[in-house]
């Protein structure tokens, strides 16, 4: 199945419920498709306009989900409104369980020594049926032993979370070693090992999630200061239409 799109300021998400995006998800990993799953915010979306070759890259996705609301609120703002935020972190846990309930097997790569250590055992003890068949931090220089692994265990799911550019650009250039459903998750292996704490639910219903963060990492600011350039971007792309 290939979803309809709704293109904001040159990247094609897909039009799609949560629901909708995983019962497809779940079809791809049971016929052992290969496939290349890009979670964007506002961030990535700016990052790809004014770098060429990282838009290429993500335009060879697969499925471009909508994550962060700045996404919605562009679409929304174009008169071609998508039906929801589809985040990676979410995604992530839902593919962890239906993994687990199918016996699949996971490669995770990203973050710090300790962070994905933390995450190897939180998943052993809330996913025992899982089948973790490799793991690495994301600091490495040569990728030969990851390759090799990922090659010789063919994963169904392949997790990497070393944040944009860096984590599309490996999945890119490495994808087809493996039949398997690559995304890239960004924080989300800090997030699950609870070494950085999610917005609390109220702050994610108000849709501030990003507020939080900034009141968590007030270094964050000058990340946070691509959102009025973004919004003002898609209202000039608005009046053109």
């Amino acid at each position: 199945m290939s979803f309809p799109t709704v293109t904001v300021l040159g990247v094609p998400f897909i039009k799609a419920t949560n629901a909708q995006f995983l019962n497809q998800l779940y079809q791809d990993l049971k016929q052992h498709k290969n496939r290349f799953v890009v979670t964007a915010n506002p961030e990535i979306v700016m990052y790809a306009r004014d770098h060429h070759d990282y838009l290429n890259t993500v335009l060879t996705a697969d499925y471009i989900t909508p994550d962060g609301i700045g996404i919605i609120q562009g679409a929304k703002i174009l008169k071609q409104p998508l039906p929801e935020r589809v985040t990676g972190y979410d995604t992530m846990l839902a593919l962890f369980k239906f993994a687990n309930a199918h016996h699949l097997k996971v490669y995770l790569l990203g973050a710090k020594p300790e962070v994905i250590h933390a995450v190897l055992h939180k998943l052993t003890v809330e996913y025992p049926h899982l089948e973790i068949v490799g793991a690495h931090d994301g600091y490495f220089k040569d990728d030969s032993d990851i390759l090799n692994t990922i090659h010789a265990k063919q994963p169904d799911l392949v997790f990497v979370a070393t944040g944009f550019p860096k984590q599309e650009e490996w999945i890119a250039r490495n994808r087809y070693l493996s039949d398997s459903v690559w995304m890239g998750v960004g924080g989300s292996f800090d997030v699950f090992a609870g070494a950085v704490k999610r917005a609390p639910k109220i702050f994610q219903t108000l849709h501030l999630e990003w507020f939080y963060r900034l009141l968590q990492e007030p270094s964050r600011y000058k990340r946070m200061l691509v959102l009025p350039k973004y919004l003002g971007l898609v209202k000039k792309e608005a009046k053109r239409n």
